[in-house]
């Protein structure tokens, strides 16, 4: 059957070319790889390559002919046994048809239609099945009991990062791994985000399970090239036949005064990254569950984590083996006055200020998303659609934030919905202070979202 040639794209940006010339004439037989013709656009002159073997049976555009578009056929390669005679000779069409005079042009020639607002699809079964035996536990030691649980389960699973083995974390997270697991499995590392990242993407694309240890996610910054442009890309770029199952984790987000270059939040940062998945977990329940699933994922993870949240106790089921699914947010509270939607340690504000709320007869709705790539925009759609009126809370700067993308989604989903605008509660639009005093008033309050909640109810 004879195949079309058609005129390449050469760069992303190329719509039209040049036909500078033709390197092969009718008749001639091409392989793979040999050069046929060269193209000139408006930045350079380049080689155009064969794709397939064969005869050239027809040119159908000469050399010299300006303003050729991408994917005109340009000539016709035959297989064997084709003849020429068979080919159409018809010119092929450079430019469309100009639209008859009488053709609509415009949807201002159509009525309009109201927008559909199908019922989001929500997932609202139980994280754990009723009569569960709950035990309070810490995150700090609900988080080292999924990565453990994970490590008995599957050998392949590791744990690396500076201080994780000896010395036990430089949180505690890993305390007691280095005596159960061995070197071999929590493995402590020089100073090297850049390095040991490195490593790790390498054992992920062997098909070993690593748990990267930042000891601040600020430090991933040295390894950002190998998180973003390597493990989250390969299976893309592979065509599925290299991934890079790997869990990065460690602390994220503001502690107590540790400066600007220690208490920057990267969830947006991250949640923008096809290839990535991102948690950003709050109760110790989550942290457990989210971890073993990040563990098990056939994709990299990125589970941000906060120091100041190490140390709070919540329940956590006694299960054998609880996983918690991603993309799949909690309801802690449910309302029908106003929703009310965070994540990690922006949930403690967002439930301190739904109390305080409750006491003044406003009814929240409090929505912890859990995990932000991928995000249950359902559960807030359907939300929405019964309180009318949305506040998104989380600690990070206001430009390109998480509670941005929320508000487009909204507004694209359920705007007909909405009886008041969007409010995004962050922290402050400035480098994280040192000073104490100076750190408050860089934080988001409880406060804040108080007033936000009152501003969109209009109180």
């Amino acid at each position: 059957m004879a195949i079309e040639i058609l005129m390449p794209a050469l760069s992303p940006t190329m719509e039209e070319g040049t036909l500078a010339k033709w390197l092969v004439k009718e008749g001639d037989t091409v392989s793979s790889g040999d050069i046929m013709a060269e193209i000139e656009t408006d930045k350079a002159t380049m080689e155009f390559e064969a794709v397939d073997e064969g005869v050239i049976g027809k040119i159908l555009i000469e050399e010299g002919t300006e303003g050729v578009k991408v994917n005109t056929p340009i000539a016709v390669l035959l297989e064997d046994g084709e003849s020429a005679d068979d080919i159409d000779t018809a010119k092929p069409e450079q430019a469309s048809a100009a639209v008859p005079a009488d053709k609509a042009q415009s949807s201002e020639d159509a009525p309009a239609g109201a927008m559909s607002h199908p019922e989001p699809k929500v997932d609202t079964s139980p994280d754990w099945p009723e009569g569960t035996t709950l035990k309070q536990q810490t995150v700090r030691e609900a988080l080292r009991d999924g990565m453990a649980e994970e490590m008995r389960r599957d050998e392949d699973v590791f744990l690396m990062g500076e201080e994780v083995a000896e010395y036990q974390g430089a949180y505690k997270i890993s305390q007691g791994m280095l005596d159960e697991f061995g070197a071999k499995r929590v493995i402590d590392t020089p100073i090297t985000e850049h390095g040991f990242a490195g490593i790790a993407t390498g054992a992920a694309f062997g098909g070993l399970r690593p748990i990267v240890e930042f000891m601040t996610f600020n430090f991933a910054m040295q390894a950002i090239d190998h998180i973003i442009n390597s493990a989250a890309k390969t299976l893309y770029m592979s065509g599925g036949q290299m991934g890079a199952p790997m869990v990065f984790r460690g602390p994220n987000g503001a502690a107590a005064r540790v400066g600007a270059q220690h208490s920057q939040d990267y969830a947006a940062w991250y949640m923008q990254i096809p290839g990535l998945k991102v948690a950003m977990p709050y109760s110790a329940s989550d942290y457990k569950g989210l971890m073993k699933t990040a563990i098990r994922d056939p994709n990299p993870v990125i589970f941000l984590e906060n120091e100041i949240l190490y140390g709070r106790s919540f329940d956590v089921p006694e299960l054998d083996d609880y996983t918690v699914p991603f993309g799949k947010a909690r309801i802690w509270r449910e309302g029908d006055d106003v929703t009310i939607v965070s994540f990690g340690i922006g949930m403690s504000y967002a439930l301190e200020a739904a109390d305080k709320l409750a006491e003044e007869g406003i009814n929240a709705e409090v929505i912890d998303l859990r995990t932000l790539r991928p995000m249950d925009t359902p559960a807030i759609l359907k939300s929405v659609m019964k309180t009318n009126r949305l506040v998104t809370v989380e600690e990070g700067w206001p430009q390109g934030s998480v509670g941005n993308y929320i508000s487009s989604v909204v507004m694209q989903e359920a705007f007909d919905y909405l009886d008041a605008p969007v409010i995004n509660c962050t922290g402050k639009d400035v480098p994280m202070p040192y000073a104490a005093n100076l750190e408050k008033h860089a934080l988001l309050t409880t406060d804040e979202v108080i007033a936000a909640v009152k501003k969109v109810i209009y109180k």
